[in-house]
């Protein structure tokens, strides 16, 4: 395979089963040009060494695509975890994928293809979460479609663009581009406050950004570095969100449980 362009890096801490999941949709897709580091801060032997995430494993090797499985403990929190694996990043593009998200097999493809028009810092693909497919709420299906080149935004908690992330609460998204009939061939570009769980950064904005380097400025128990993140990247470059999206939850109980400590509204 040829040099990769898109490094996916994935944050997993002992959710081998849902790991394994998320590991066998990148096998399937459409762009090859893929290399996958996972950063493992799972207990005892380590996410490689259950029977579930080494089949996926060796499925993924026989397809041809490389991954690196790397232990990275201690704990140090969410911020540090995506700091060490970022600075693991070689290719000019970088997926910010959680272990417990399902995307479809052209989505890494649509988000690269929406980058390469955008020329923007990033392109997410917000989750849909199935387990509210019959709980519709038009009230929050507001969207906000970029017209022409994605452009840079400020945006901080509390502002009016904040209220833009309650469209990927649920699943509004979902009912919302159904509802329009958007398929993957007429994906859009719309405005986000910020995406959760499927992110595609241009690396070296990323990094011009200060990445994730403000994760000892934290304590380990945090939430909301991802957010900060994006923030700062969407003021020099922008950032927008692609409509079909394409990337399922899990919807597994969250492993960040103290939510007392939030990132942008500490740090920004």
């Amino acid at each position: 395979m040829s040099e990769a362009v898109i490094d996916v890096l994935i944050p997993t801490c002992n959710r081998a089963p849902a790991l394994a999941v998320t590991l066998t949709a990148l096998a399937s897709q459409t762009r090859r040009d893929l290399r996958i580091v996972v950063s493992d801060q799972s207990d005892g032997g380590g996410a490689a060494a259950s029977a579930e995430v080494g089949a996926v494993l060796r499925y993924l090797a026989a397809r041809g695509l490389p991954v690196a499985m790397l232990r990275h403990l201690p704990r140090r929190g969410m911020a540090e975890q995506r700091a060490f694996l970022l600075a693991q990043a070689a290719a000019p593009y970088c997926l910010f994928l959680d272990d417990d998200v399902i995307i479809e097999s052209d989505l890494v493809e649509r988000m690269a293809r929406t980058m390469l028009q955008q020329r923007c810092g990033f392109v997410g693909s917000a989750l849909h979460g199935l387990s509210h497919a019959h709980d519709v709420r038009p009230h929050q299906q507001a969207i906000e479609f970029w017209e022409g080149q994605v452009e840079p935004e400020t945006i901080a908690p509390g502002g009016s663009a904040w209220e833009r992330h309650h469209l990927h609460s649920a699943a509004n998204l979902f009912h919302l581009q159904r509802r329009l009939g958007i398929g993957p061939d007429a994906t859009r570009a719309y405005r986000i406050a910020w995406i959760g769980g499927c992110v595609l950064f241009d690396t070296a904005k990323l990094r011009a950004a200060g990445g994730f380097d403000f994760w000892d400025a934290l304590p380990p128990e945090h939430c909301g570095e991802d957010v900060l993140a994006q923030l700062r990247v969407m003021a020099r470059w922008g950032g927008c969100g692609i409509i079909p999206s394409g990337a399922y939850h899990m919807e597994l109980p969250t492993t960040v449980v103290s939510r007392t400590v939030d990132a942008p509204r500490v740090l920004l």
